[in-house]
């Protein structure tokens, strides 16, 4: 499954008790549709993301940088801190492709993207931001 939006949350790294490392983050995206009445109405969609390949990436992922994901999503159910039922997607992502990146990060980080990560097939690419369909 492929899903695009931009990042929400700038990736974190953790290690597992295990010792294996996983790079944290999570995007949005924007639904626009028209109901039968006519108005015009905007759902938005958020998915905490998990990479396992490398922590390589997680300079790149920042928040506002715009990201095509390849995997496949899992749902999660937990009980919060006051004990509430709570549930969200968790996107177990197995590819990354950058779309676009917020303005200051992409003249510092085009060329090291395409270094460091073999697993985003083409380097980040500068993409019209039209935000009126992105949520942030």
């Amino acid at each position: 499954m492929n899903i695009t939006g931009r990042i929400t949350r700038t990736a974190e790294v953790r290690t597992t008790a295990s010792g294996k490392t996983v790079v944290n983050f999570s995007i949005g995206n924007r639904h626009t549709f028209t109901n039968k009445e006519g108005n015009k109405i905007k759902e938005d969609t958020y998915f905490d993301c998990s990479y396992w390949r490398t922590a390589k990436i997680a300079p790149y992922l920042t928040k506002g940088t715009i990201v095509e994901l390849s995997g496949r999503i899992s749902p999660n159910a937990w009980m919060d801190k006051e004990g509430k039922l709570r549930a969200g997607l968790n996107f177990h992502v197995s590819e990354i492709q950058f779309h676009g990146s917020n303005e200051t990060k992409q003249d510092n980080t085009t060329q090291g993207a395409t270094a460091t990560t073999t697993t985003a097939n083409q380097a980040p690419v500068m993409a019209e931001d039209n935000n009126d369909d992105l949520p942030f």
